[in-house]
């Protein structure tokens, strides 16, 4: 069976209204590690938590994971990073920090903290959740940091976050 240009563009349109591809994220070819996300935008895609193995143990930045706190990972947005994990079925958000790299499933976006999870309505049982996260401010490899579209300076802007770079 032959597959015309017109399928093939309707199959693409169906994953990406689907969700299924929007967690997709920009590969380095040359390291086939993830690009940073330094944009500020929000980005839609699965959640899951950290399993009871990982309590305790380093994070990439130095520090034990804290079941209680509301450490994250993301494997795109750079270790730093303040943002607002929302909830799309529940509409329930929690403020995290990006402390660690992960997670490795694909299709996910972020891991949370146990407590982060539970604060936006996932649970064990059922383990995942279709989020947004909305970055409040993201470090950038210079020192500065830029204000993301989950910031007051977002909001006070109408959104617009072209050069909106802040010294620290």
């Amino acid at each position: 069976m032959r597959k015309t240009p017109a399928c093939i563009l309707c199959a693409t349109l169906a994953l990406l209204s689907s969700g299924i591809a929007c967690a997709a994220e920009r590969i380095d070819v040359t390291t086939d590690q993830p690009v940073a996300d330094l944009s500020g935008r929000a980005r839609t895609g699965i959640a899951s938590f950290y399993a009871k193995m990982f309590y305790g143990r380093k994070m990439a930045d130095g520090k034990p994971m804290d079941p209680d706190g509301d450490n994250a990972a993301s494997r795109t947005l750079p270790l730093g990073t303040r943002a607002r994990v929302t909830n799309l079925a529940t509409g329930e958000s929690a403020l995290v920090t990006i402390q660690d790299r992960g997670p490795y499933v694909k299709g996910r976006i972020v891991d949370l903290s146990p407590a982060t999870a539970r604060a936006i309505g996932l649970t064990p049982q059922s383990g995942l959740a279709k989020v947004e996260v909305t970055p409040i401010y993201v470090p950038l490899p210079d020192g500065r940091m830029r204000w993301g579209e989950g910031s007051l300076v977002a909001l006070a802007s109408g959104g617009q976050l072209r050069g909106s770079v802040a010294a620290e």
